[in-house]
């Protein structure tokens, strides 16, 4: 029992940080109509630069404050060089992502190396019905809830949020009112490199990063949004909790060699779903 309590709630933890990306995947597609493949690469580059910081001295906090705002600069550059030119299809702006996604790996193995990275994050552990839980676990998804929290009062009560929702609802509409479509889009892509960043710092004290990972962290991350039909935040965190806790268990029972083949399972099948019930809908 407490070995399956502990599988559960490392992988409500780490099923956290996938609906953290999942979040950056759907708030850039809802506002630009763009699956950005270089999404993977903002939590591994946060997570590499936070440790880098840490061995100079930078304080908690600081350090990944810094490499979360990092990913934000990073998350915005993409952008404007994805869909910086007005009229930009969105398929040419999702090869220019997938080319950037490729072009970060050069860049990682320059500045940090191809070798595994991690730091310590929150020290301690906790007794749970007879399971000893890293302290660093609870940290992850409070601070998860947190910013799914804050992102629905964000998109809901201010107006930079809703200048977002409207160009994700109606981008005509919202050129007759004045916002500009290109300029929200570049905000989708700093505010999903922040998102990618946040789930950078919370993941890698508990699984080291190396310039590959964004793969893994990409396709979870696209697992988790998929729930959703790339639309609906809230439904990329509940995708990712599914996600974590089902590759969790398959490692802990199976083998954790299938981690990814679990996501690309269940990505696969909600996609399947999602397009059967979308052809029922239109021919109803």
């Amino acid at each position: 029992m407490s070995a399956l309590l502990q599988y559960v709630i490392s992988g409500l933890a780490l099923g956290c940080t996938f609906a953290l990306v999942g979040s950056g995947f759907v708030v850039i597609h809802r506002v630009t109509r763009v699956v950005n493949f270089a999404q993977g690469a903002f939590p591994v580059i946060a997570g590499l630069a936070t440790a880098s910081l840490l061995t100079r001295g930078l304080p908690h906090g600081a350090a990944e404050l810094v490499a979360i705002l990092l990913g934000g600069v990073i998350g915005l550059v993409v952008g404007v060089v994805a869909i910086g030119k007005p009229g930009t299809p969105p398929l040419a702006s999702l090869v220019i992502t997938l080319g950037l996604a490729i072009f970060a790996y050069a860049v990682e193995i320059i500045v940090w190396g191809d070798q595994p990275v991690s730091f310590p994050g929150l020290s301690g552990t906790v007794n749970v019905a007879g399971a000893r839980i890293q302290q660093q676990y609870f940290l992850v998804i409070v601070v998860a809830l947190v910013t799914f929290a804050l992102l629905e009062l964000f998109f809901g009560r201010t107006y930079l949020g809703k200048g977002l929702a409207a160009c994700a609802s109606n981008p005509y509409s919202a050129r007759l009112v004045g916002i500009s479509v290109t300029r929200m889009g570049l905000v989708a892509f700093a505010l999903g490199g922040v998102l990618g960043g946040l789930a950078g710092v919370l993941v890698t004290p508990l699984q080291a990063v190396s310039f590959d990972s964004d793969v893994t962290l990409a396709i979870n991350g696209f697992a988790a949004a998929i729930f959703g039909g790339l639309m609906r935040p809230m439904m990329a965190l509940v995708g990712g909790l599914v996600l974590g806790v089902a590759e969790a268990l398959v490692a802990g029972y199976y083998e954790s060699a299938f981690q990814t083949e679990v996501a690309l399972a269940i990505m696969l099948t909600l996609m399947v779903w999602q397009a059967s019930r979308r052809s029922a809908l239109e021919e109803a």
